[in-house]
């Protein structure tokens, strides 16, 4: 190790790294019965990186000899790279688990897989007559990284991740509606526990049981109340990648120039965790070797921090939060969200859902888009509650919730009390990469959001 980094600091460079991997990764589908997709991945290589101020230059290789890697880091020449004149670093190519001793670590082999997707299958049956198609989906993927810098950071760990989703089709008078639900966590076999299968089996079945009864309602401005748990999903969205450090470095987030600034309400605290035992986004230690733990964003209405890899960190004089990420050794690490939500409140949902005269209840959401400069952003509601006087009534579906994200949290004037993080099979995408995260909301009130 300690050749292959001087190797690569030879071209000039200040500090280099090298991120090496073992990951496999095995998926089965099971749709009507019989199994349609499986899959076995393994991704074994390793990324060597180094680094000249804000200019960096990566390399990776999927054969591990000494004479591989050692011509991987001689190739590594960053100040023969211009700085791109948007600012960031010039990336030559556009991941996470609980700790060693705190899971099993082992996955199911394809034969326990298929009996388990076969109970899912049965389950949603046996529970409503009115399913007529299931697709139940396994995910498992188990990590083991090695992890080497110039300045003597060292770490190894394993990763362990796993997922189930479920889709479920039912038919009733000649209509069909489908819905799903899923869960992800950072654990090897032992995720597979009855009374998860059993959570997300019904939870699809409730879903789209819903759809039956649901409408749309005429658009406009209104108050709009998200519910606790995957509502999330918008302040990860609309609020949480303003806050990633390259986008404030290079002067595209809106919030750029914040910081120690009031943003909104003082009840309102934001945190990015990765400290959460089992979640999605927890971790021991980022991907350029920084301990796991849990930075404050908002801290009573205060813009408090960042979210910092090592670079935007250095460029800004400040310590990295580990946020650090990248999808595999083939990637570099940049500043992504671990698992963001908003600290709860004192106020009670009811209370919330009693002040509002009439909008809406957005319970949850499906897909969405935002712009980092300007914070605008378009959710899709797949289901709510139409509130009037005080009072769920009519039950909505499939409504666009459109807003600007700081504005939106500005008019955030209610906190509910009853913080849920949502542990959705949930993966955000970015320059190319996806990686793992969650996300979680009390009940907050938003004073007028657009509903179309």
């Amino acid at each position: 190790m300690n050749k292959i980094l001087a190797a690569a600091l030879s071209g000039g460079s200040e500090y280099a790294d090298i991120f090496s991997e073992n990951t496999q990764i095995s998926s089965m589908v099971l749709q009507d019965g019989a199994v349609s997709q499986a899959q076995q991945v393994c991704l074994y290589g390793a990324g060597i990186r180094a680094v000249q101020g804000t200019q960096t230059s990566y390399a990776y290789t999927m054969d591990l000899s000494e004479e591989a890697l050692m011509k991987a880091a001689k190739s590594l020449t960053p100040t023969a790279f211009p700085i791109p004149s948007q600012g960031g670093e010039n990336r030559r190519f556009v991941a996470e688990g609980k700790a060693i001793g705190e899971t099993s670590g082992t996955s199911l082999p394809p034969s326990q897989v298929r009996q388990l997707l076969l109970q899912v299958e049965e389950r949603a049956r046996a529970l409503d007559d009115s399913v007529v198609k299931v697709k139940a989906y396994v995910s498992q993927r188990m990590q083991e990284i090695r992890f080497e810098a110039s300045d003597g950071t060292a770490f190894h760990d394993f990763r362990p991740r796993t997922s189930l989703s479920v889709n479920i089709v039912m038919e009733r008078g000649g209509k069909t509606q489908m819905c799903y639900a899923s869960r992800m966590l950072q654990m090897g076999a032992e995720f597979f526990s009855d009374t998860l299968i059993d959570e997300v089996v019904r939870e699809a079945i409730r879903r789209t049981d819903f759809l039956f009864s649901a409408s749309q309602i005429e658009g406009g401005e209104m108050p709009v109340v998200m519910a606790a748990g995957s509502s999330g999903i918008l302040l990860h969205e609309a609020i949480g990648h303003a806050f990633e450090a390259d986008f404030i470095r290079t002067g595209d987030s809106i919030f750029t120039g914040q910081l120690g600034k009031q943003i909104c309400h003082p009840s309102i605290s934001i945190v990015d965790d990765g400290t959460l035992s089992g979640d999605a986004g927890m971790l021991r230690h980022d991907d350029e070797g920084i301990p796991g733990q849990c930075t404050t964003l908002v801290e009573h209405g205060r813009l408090n921090s960042y979210l910092y890899d090592r670079i935007s960190a250095r460029h800004f004089g400040v310590k990295p939060t580990g946020n650090g990420r990248r999808e595999s050794f083939r990637c570099m690490p940049i500043p992504r969200m671990r698992s963001t939500y908003m600290l709860p409140g004192e106020a009670k949902e009811e209370d919330i859902i009693r002040s509002v005269k009439r909008g809406i209840y957005a319970q949850s959401f499906t897909n969405g888009q935002v712009q980092i400069g300007a914070g605008d952003f378009t959710f899709f509601m797949k289901t709510g509650y139409l509130i009037e006087d005080g009072r769920l009534t009519r039950p909505l579906r499939d409504l666009n919730i459109i807003g600007n994200g700081p504005e939106a949290l500005r008019r955030i004037s209610m906190v509910g009390d009853n913080l849920k993080i949502d542990h959705s099979a949930s993966m955000c995408g970015k320059e190319g990469q996806k990686v793992a995260v969650s996300q979680g909301l009390p009940t907050v009130l938003i004073d007028k959001l657009i509903v179309g």
